[in-house]
């Protein structure tokens, strides 16, 4: 006779929750991404006061219909100042969008309900109005950086009121 199988805790197969950064593998690593693609866009830094505004230009390499890289792999070759986050330095940079799951992993937080580890669907993310789909009005090659002060916008850094909610809520026929 087999025993009886075990109940899974509530812990497990959540990594983020039981793992450090620096323990996660590449694969773990990767999947707190959640594909908002909002650390895609053109950011300012106010010199005084260090305050980081967005814009809704983006890198060059953004597919903004699909949110994703269109050359990930190579990306710091193209873009030079792509920055290629690590468990060091998520904890220490100050423009990434607050419902970042690299970000709030580090913080100690747990994922939001529409994050695809938490969802299982990566389209989630574009449902709860969390990624830059539909919003990003151009890319770097477009807009001069002595222009980009025209283009900056609030919502990266700010969450839509759906995304807040602690489950998925039920869409309306």
């Amino acid at each position: 006779m087999t025993a009886p199988p075990k109940r899974p805790s509530d812990q497990e197969g959540f990594f983020w929750k039981t793992k450090t950064l620096e323990e996660m593998s590449n694969a773990e690593w990767e999947s707190l991404c959640d594909g908002c693609a909002r650390c895609c866009l053109e950011k300012l830094e106010d010199e005084d006061t260090g305050k980081i505004y967005f814009t809704h230009i983006s890198c060059k390499l953004l597919d903004s219909g699909l949110c994703t890289c269109k050359d990930y792999p190579n990306r710091s070759d193209q873009v030079p100042d792509c920055v290629r986050l690590t468990p060091e330095n998520v904890r220490t940079l100050n423009w990434l969008p607050p419902s970042c799951g690299y970000r709030l992993v580090a913080e100690g937080r747990d994922l939001y309900w529409w994050h695809p580890l938490i969802s299982g669907d990566p389209n989630t993310v574009h449902e709860a109005g969390v990624s830059v789909r539909g919003r990003v009005e151009g890319t770097e090659i477009d807009v001069n950086d002595a222009d980009l002060e025209d283009h900056i916008v609030r919502w990266p850094a700010l969450l839509p009121k759906r995304a807040q909610l602690k489950k998925r809520p039920k869409l309306s026929k």
